[in-house]
């Protein structure tokens, strides 16, 4: 008992929402959910760049206030295949608790 073609046209074929999905509002689908979220509790979010890079997607990186952390690339970063480079100025967030190990959440363009 399928419906005739014509009736479900206004479907996404991946999410089946009414909907015109991405494409029709011109802004990622997420993009909104991810800017109203708010951010991590006691994370310490400090400048910094890229001196070193290290095996297994660590980084050596000098932060704006003079400190060296040992720094690995955050989980949506490495999603959508951010390169990082030596020299590259990123915003690192530490936790905390151990202020010589950080995640890389944000590479300046």
């Amino acid at each position: 008992m399928r419906p005739e073609r014509g009736a479900l046209s206004g479907l996404t074929r991946s999410t089946g929402h009414l909907t015109g999905g991405s494409r029709a509002t011109g802004r990622h689908p997420f993009q909104q959910i991810v800017e109203d979220m708010p951010k991590k509790e006691g994370v310490i979010e400090l400048e910094g760049t890229i001196t070193e890079a290290l095996p297994n997607a660590m980084f050596r990186v000098e932060l704006s206030n003079g400190h060296k952390v040992l720094a690995h690339i955050s989980g949506k970063m490495r999603q959508h295949y951010i390169r990082i480079l030596p020299e590259d100025r990123v915003v690192v967030e530490l936790s905390p608790y151990d202020l010589t190990r950080g995640r890389i959440v944000y590479r300046y363009k």
